[in-house]
């Protein structure tokens, strides 16, 4: 798969939604920011914009038009509402009554000005053939230009997208993660520090949602999302994150409240149910008419324990030498959680009543990796790699391997940190007889594996996503396939690319799943192509992920 942009925009022909210039508004309102739609049903979608007051701090009108693309009589639909500084003058409209499998286009209009133009689709009832999924993750805005977030908007169909966190990252300011990149001086964070009050999250979603690109990926298809990390701060848990500290920043309770109001201010996801919590709102599910089912879990902010650290956990024993018993008895300890057993539950419901409607699939929407990646690396690698590498990625990846070396992995933020709790949910993949494919990201590489219980059985496939323009790991070892020495040292590993940028592209029929991983052949100048560095194939009888012969 090549994706030329000149090719891909000709083949999307007049029906695609583009993102149109909103028309010179005279000192009347703006549409800065795109407009977007997510979590569509078989009757009902979100629609999504946001207004630039002329006036910030009066109430402002709009209205909203929804028409399908098939021009057949019946189902447009339209109305209106007012904004205002309450909710960022971000509008959501959660429009039902509709068909289902039906596309359509949408727009806002407010004093007279008209939104760029969207297309949305519901979900499919009864058969389906195939469904075609964008699999997203990790935008770091200083790092690179969003061309992954154009090259989806180029696709030539593309059902859903599904983006699985680090939509946005609340660093900022001076030696900040991806201030010193090549165009970083051109997309410095906006505010130019680390974000920690309701007004930053804002600000910084607003930024993100400027840019070109992305209202170009979400003009073009619904989204399905869900937060990571980086939407509060780095490596969150349930009540904190390494990168908040009290004393300067305050309570995390509130800076977590402030996240997530600005995130789902600012995102098409549906609100919470009433008297459901921000958090555990994000857990949902979607079918796919008679295919699919896709099930979005959380794992940060509704049940995760804090995650064990090598330098604070990993303590010495009488004898002077690290205490790795007393460290892998915190790890796996059954009571150390990633998910609670309220989540594990409903997954278990979930996955049961698809596989008792004969779906051929389960997608897993999930937001760290979940394979075992525990081995070490220096036994993987060629005397003449270890030549190539610098100075600090052999020092990363000593560190690393002293902790596998004890039986110990080194990624305590991914699932490997939360062994017994992954152990569970494999239980729940089995005991309702799923077909899993579990979609990852967090990671910024691509990733194809091979889940496997405790017991060495396979249990499901994995894709991973890297980032859209989050740097990964093997950009500190040039020469290297970082990604290969993975996957060489780790048996569930069957690929890994800790280098490109993309996404995953998804498609779903009743006789197998393909994964390709499409990336984009720069994220520093705004010219560039996309192709499928590789795909991967999984059938419905548990074979693979296995990679096609190449011709």
């Amino acid at each position: 798969m090549r994706i030329d942009r000149r090719q891909a925009l000709a083949l999307l022909g007049t029906g695609a939604a583009a993102p149109a210039l909103a028309q010179e508004t005279g000192g009347k309102v703006r549409f800065e920011h795109g407009v977007a739609s997510g979590d569509p049903t078989q009757d009902r979608v979100v629609l999504w914009t946001r207004v630039t007051p002329a006036s910030p701090g009066k109430p402002v009108e709009y209205r909203w038009r929804l028409n399908p693309v098939d021009r057949r009589a019946g189902g447009a639909k339209q109305g209106a509402g007012v904004t205002g500084p309450e909710r960022d003058y971000t509008v959501k409209v959660d429009v039902d009554g509709l068909d289902a499998g039906r596309a359509y286009t949408f727009e806002f209009e407010a004093e007279g000005v008209k939104s760029p133009t969207g297309r949305t689709r519901t979900l499919p009832a009864g058969g389906v053939k195939d469904v075609v999924l964008a699999v997203a993750s990790c935008s770091l805005y200083p790092n690179g230009y969003f061309n992954a977030y154009q090259a989806i908007a180029d696709l030539p169909r593309v059902d859903a997208v599904l983006h699985l966190g680090d939509y946005i990252y609340e660093y900022g300011g001076p030696g900040s993660y991806g201030d010193d990149s090549a165009v970083a001086p051109l997309r410095r964070h906006d505010p130019y520090r680390e974000i920690v009050s309701l007004a930053d999250y804002r600000r910084r979603h607003a930024q993100y949602k400027a840019d070109p690109a992305l209202q170009a990926a979400h003009a073009r298809a619904p989204w399905i999302v869900v937060w990571d990390d980086h939407e509060t701060a780095n490596d969150s848990f349930l009540n904190g994150a390494e990168n908040h500290q009290p004393a300067e920043e305050g309570d995390w309770n509130a800076r977590k409240a402030a996240a997530l109001k600005a995130y789902y201010e600012w995102m098409p996801i549906r609100e919470p149910a009433a008297g459901q919590d921000l958090a555990s709102a994000a857990c949902r599910s979607f079918r796919f008419g008679d295919l699919a089912q896709l099930v979005m879990v959380e794992t940060r902010l509704t049940a995760r324990d804090q995650q064990l650290n090598l330098d604070r956990d990993l303590t010495d024993g009488p004898d002077g030498r690290p205490d790795a018993a007393a460290f892998k008895a915190k790890l796996n300890d059954p009571n150390w959680r990633m998910m609670g057993p309220a989540q594990e539950a409903w997954i278990g419901r979930e996955l049961a009543a698809s596989v008792a409607a004969g779906h051929a699939w389960q997608v897993i929407g999930n937001q760290v990796v979940m394979a075992r990646v525990d081995r070490p690396l220096r036994p993987a690698l060629t005397p003449d790699e270890v030549a190539k590498m610098t100075p600090e990625a052999l020092s990363r990846m000593s560190r690393r391997d002293k902790a596998a070396d004890l039986g110990i992995p080194a990624a305590l933020d991914m699932w490997d940190g939360y062994p017994a709790d992954r152990e569970r949910l494999y239980g729940v993949f089995k005991g309702a007889k799923a077909r899993p494919i579990v979609v990852s990201g967090d990671s910024h590489s691509f990733w194809a594996n091979e889940l496997k219980d405790a017991a060495g059985r396979r249990v499901a496939a994995e894709f991973g996503t890297t980032g859209i323009t989050s740097p990964g790991a093997g950009e500190l070892a040039p020469g290297v396939d970082y990604g290969e020495v993975i996957a060489r040292a780790n048996p569930e590993v069957l690929y890994n690319n800790q280098v490109a940028k993309g996404f995953v592209l998804l498609t779903l029929t009743r006789e197998q799943a393909t994964a390709e991983m499409v990336a984009v052949s720069t994220i520093v100048e705004k010219d560039f192509t996309a192709k499928a560095l590789k795909r991967w194939i999984v059938t419905p009888d548990g074979t693979g992920p296995s990679a096609p012969k190449e011709g």
